[in-house]
């Protein structure tokens, strides 16, 4: 196991900060194209091969070095050799590098990627580019009326900028518009320029990203907007509650000098009443007590992987990301473990090795299920999205070999340290029944409202998010998601404290499950906000894209609502340990 542990860490490290070579090269050493994948331009996950259209090859058969990372299969990177012989620093003029003869099969092909502006991405020296297939009509205009000639781009020009022995710069331009009809033979050119370049090494993937979108004055709006409602919702919370708390902490005290007789015909009420049944266990705990060791583990995690790419600039390896975040799930798992356990233990759990078991695959199992099924139409349409077998397998062996031995560790700790009873009030033999309420304070309702104002305060930053995934940009400003991430984390506390008041208040004691539904109710707006989203603001289609779509939306909808049900019971949970420990009782 400490072998796999390495292997990992390994892994990890070679992808934030390695590729196939260090990105030296000497003068006519070899510059090798990769070619990754094809696919619609307005449908970003559906992807192929890019030799599954009948492109042909260069000349060169063999290359002196291939790479490949965990990140990579998992998210359909396909590399395959160009064949195109490059070499650095050495111009190529204009080569005919091979031909294909257009059978109706192969003009079919091309015809179907034209007609859905398919177009495919290359690499050199981890620098990507991209370039249309080619084009109908007259242009490149969606708005043209098609017409039933197609032309396919045939030319590549790649013009390379250097500064020193490094690779700072590529660029490729598309030529030979030739139009296409069965029968006819397609001769592929290239060429290849290098020019000096005054670009850093450290900042040649700048060119790539888009501050005029990320920092636009409406991010900036959007972020001030939630941190001044994040002021706001606590300064307001804090004036009522405290105001509320100590109306009611003297009316305790008034009740608590009268006489037996003037207290039994007094009129009592509010959360005073529940003190004996507010620390009982709640119903279903071995799911409860998984779900909030889950939700920790999923928030240390986010913070630990924006703090990482914060650091290390993650975003500009294929992979890196996901990479990185599989990694620290993996070694995390002591965290879920632990609070899981420990929580389990408080509240009175007995069978703790199956109550382990459930947090170690909870969230492994949803996940897999809901990747696998998207997977088989994945791999119905031969995407390159399709994960292959021995990556299932090397996730399956993590899970295995290093989750569930961890999360082991996680729980023998907690109910070891943490798990031992600590409750400021005695728990009555018999449960109280929960009095009538009126509409406004049902349960439901609570819950449902109390993510209205979480949601609220990250929705602008949800629009970049979901744009960098799933159309062309790449998220670059985690120092913003981190902001947003603690904003989220103080409003859905508020929130959730003051749903938990309401709750106590009106005499129902059943406050765990309550709270945590509190914070997770944010899912539903997010996964109703990917629906917006998904008709409004993108133009994907197809069973595949829209299944990979609504899939993994609803896979991140659930990790949020998690983590923020976590913090909604874990403040929720100071709160009413707090008061009550401050009550008098008799």
């Amino acid at each position: 196991m400490v072998r796999l542990i390495l292997g990992l860490a390994v892994l990890a490290l070679a992808t934030v900060h390695a590729d196939e070579h260090d990105h030296k090269y000497e003068k006519g050493e070899e510059v090798v194209l990769w070619m990754n994948t094809v696919g619609p331009y307005h449908n970003r996950q559906e992807t192929y091969s890019f030799f599954t259209l009948p492109y042909c090859k260069g000349p060169k058969k063999a290359i002196s070095h291939h790479h490949e990372s965990l990140g990579e299969n998992l998210q359909g990177v396909a590399l395959a050799f160009s064949g195109l012989e490059m070499n650095f620093r050495s111009n190529q003029p204009l080569t005919e590098y091979c031909s294909v003869d257009l059978t109706p099969k192969k003009y079919k092909a091309f015809a179907y990627a034209i007609k859905n502006h398919y177009w495919y991405q290359m690499y050199i020296d981890d620098l990507p580019m991209w370039a249309l297939v080619g084009d109908f009509g007259a242009g490149h205009n969606d708005h043209e009326k098609p017409s039933d000639d197609m032309y396919l781009w045939t030319h590549k020009k790649f013009d390379i900028g250097y500064n020193g022995n490094r690779i700072v710069d590529v660029n490729v331009t598309t030529g030979k518009r030739t139009l296409i009809k069965p029968g006819i033979t397609l001769h592929f050119t290239y060429e290849v320029t290098y020019r000096e370049s005054k670009y850093e090494f450290a900042k040649r993937f700048e060119k790539y990203l888009d501050p005029h979108f990320f920092q636009h004055r409406i991010h900036w709006f959007s972020i001030f907007n939630s941190f001044m409602m994040v002021i706001f919702l606590v300064g307001l919370v804090t004036m009522i509650l405290m105001r509320t708390l100590r109306r009611d902490f003297a009316r305790y005290q008034k009740e608590d000098e009268l006489d037996d007789m003037e207290r039994d015909l007094g009129d009592e009420y509010g959360w005073k009443q529940v003190h004996g049944d507010v620390f009982r266990t709640p119903e279903h705990l071995t799911a409860f007590s998984a779900l909030v060791g889950t939700g920790y583990q999923l928030a240390f995690v986010s913070l630990c992987v924006i703090l990482f790419v914060i650091m290390g600039d993650l975003y500009t390896g294929r992979g890196s990301v996901l990479t990185t975040s599989i990694f620290v799930y993996a070694a995390t798992s002591p965290v879920s473990g632990y609070f899981g356990g420990s929580l389990y233990a408080r509240l009175g759990g007995k069978n703790w090795i199956k109550q382990m078991v459930l947090t170690a695959s909870l969230l492994p199992a949803v996940v897999g299920v809901t990747v696998m099924s998207v997977n088989f139409i994945a791999m119905y349409y031969s995407a390159s999205r399709a994960i292959p077998f021995m990556t299932v397998l090397v996730m399956i062996c993590i899970w295995l070999f290093v989750v569930i031995p961890l999360t082991l560790v996680g729980t023998v700790l907690g109910r070891n340290f943490a798990g031992q009873p600590d409750v400021p009030c005695r728990i009555n033999p018999v449960p109280r029944p929960i009095p009538e309420k009126k509409w406004y304070m049902e349960t439901w309702l609570i819950t449902l409202l109390g993510g209205v104002l979480p949601f609220g305060s990250i929705f602008i930053e949800m629009y970049f998010i979901f744009t960098s995934f799933w159309a062309y940009k790449i998220y670059y400003v985690y120092g913003f998601m981190l902001l947003v991430f603690l904003i989220l984390t103080v409003v859905t506390i508020c929130v959730t404290v003051v749903c938990t008041y309401f709750t106590l208040n009106a005499e129902d004691y059943r406050w765990h499950w309550t709270s945590f539904l509190c914070g997770a109710s944010i899912s539903l707006y997010v996964y109703a906000y990917s629906f917006y989203y998904y008709f409004l603001k993108t133009k994907m289609s197809g069973t595949f894209q829209t299944s990979f779509y609504f899939g993994y939306m609803f896979l991140f909808a659930l990790a949020l609502g998690i983590i923020c049900g976590t913090f909604g019971y874990a403040g929720s949970s100071m709160f009413v340990f707090r008061i009550y420990k401050n009550l008098k009782i008799d």
